[in-house]
C-alpha cells in the first residue's frame, strides 16, 4: 500500500511538472506600446482610457505627451518627436517588451503612420486618424503661414518664435507660437505630415489597424475610408470602424486593439 502511495505522489509529480512546463512555453510574450494624443490634447484626456485598459491587461505602455499637445505647442521639430517614440519603444523594450506597437489618435495617427515609415516596430494603430497637412483643405487654409515660414527661414529668421496658424476641422484656423522652422517640418504640405507619403514609405511587413469611427468627423470619413486601400497589403492589416464619433474613438476600439494584436503576435514567424 505504501509502494502504492509512493508511486501515485511521484506520478502526481510529474504530471505537475509537465503541466508548469507547457504553462511556461505557452506564457503570452510582454507586449509593449505607445500611445499618443490628439492635436491640442493631452495623454490624460480621450487617450487615457485605451492606456489604462491596456495596463490593467498586462501591456508595458508609454501614453506620451507631444508637441503638437496644448501645452507644448509644437515646441520641437518633427526628427525630436521621432526620437521622443524612439527613446519611450527602448524602454519598453528595457522593461522586457518582446514586441513593440505604436498608436495614434488623430494627429497622432497621422504622425504614427509617418513613424512606421522609418522605423521597424511589430504594428501600428491609427486611431480615427487626421488627413494630414498634403490635403487639399490644409493647403488652403495654411498655404499662407507655410509661404510666410520658408520667406522668414530664407531671411536668417527661422529660429525665432512668431505666431502661425494651425487648423483643425472643429476649430477651424486657430494660432500657435513657434519657430518657422519648427513649424515647416510640421506643417509643409510635402513634408513629414503628408499621409499619402507617408503611408508609401511604410514597410509593408508592418501591419496596421487603420480605426475609422462610424460617426467621425464626414471629412475625415471620406478621407480614410478609401484611403484604407492604398495602405501597403498585409496578411494582417485590418479597417475597423467602432461605434462612436472622432474623440471616443480609442475607447471604443480598445477590445478590437487587443484582439489585433493578439492575432499579430501569435503569428508563427517560420510561416
Amino acid at each position: 500500500m505504501k509502494v502504492l502511495s509512493r508511486l501515485i505522489l511521484v506520478l502526481s509529480l510529474c504530471i505537475s511538472c509537465v503541466f508548469l512546463s507547457m504553462n511556461a512555453v505557452s506564457a503570452p510574450q510582454k507586449i509593449g506600446i505607445v500611445i499618443m494624443h490628439g492635436k491640442g490634447s493631452s495623454p490624460s484626456k480621450h487617450v487615457s482610457d485605451l492606456a489604462s485598459f491596456l495596463e490593467d491587461k498586462g501591456y508595458l505602455v508609454a501614453n506620451l505627451e507631444m508637441p503638437w499637445s496644448g501645452r507644448r505647442d509644437y515646441d520641437v521639430n518633427v526628427s525630436a518627436a521621432e526620437k521622443e517614440v524612439e527613446t519611450a519603444l527602448s524602454s519598453l523594450r528595457s522593461q522586457g517588451a518582446q514586441k513593440v506597437f505604436v498608436a495614434g489618435h488623430s494627429q497622432g495617427g497621422v504622425f504614427t503612420l509617418y513613424f512606421a515609415g522609418k522605423h521597424t516596430v511589430d504594428g501600428i494603430i491609427c486611431m480615427a486618424p487626421g488627413s494630414g497637412v498634403g490635403n487639399k483643405v490644409f493647403r488652403e487654409k495654411l498655404g499662407g503661414a507655410v509661404a510666410h515660414a520658408k520667406q522668414l527661414v530664407a531671411e536668417g529668421k527661422g529660429n525665432e518664435k512668431v505666431k502661425f496658424n494651425d487648423y483643425e476641422g472643429k476649430k477651424g484656423i486657430y494660432s500657435i507660437v513657434t519657430t518657422p522652422a519648427v513649424y515647416l517640418t510640421w506643417f509643409d504640405p510635402d513634408g513629414a505630415m503628408n499621409s499619402v507619403r507617408s503611408a508609401r514609405l511604410v514597410n509593408p511587413q508592418i501591419p496596421i489597424l487603420w480605426i475609422v469611427a462610424e460617426r467621425d468627423y464626414p471629412g475625415l470619413r471620406k478621407v480614410n475610408i478609401p484611403f484604407f486601400a492604398t495602405l501597403p497589403q498585409n496578411a494582417h492589416t485590418r479597417l475597423y470602424e467602432p461605434k462612436s464619433d472622432h474623440l471616443g474613438a480609442p475607447s471604443a476600439s480598445r477590445d478590437e486593439i487587443v484582439r489585433w494584436i493578439t492575432e499579430v503576435v501569435s503569428v508563427d514567424p517560420q510561416q
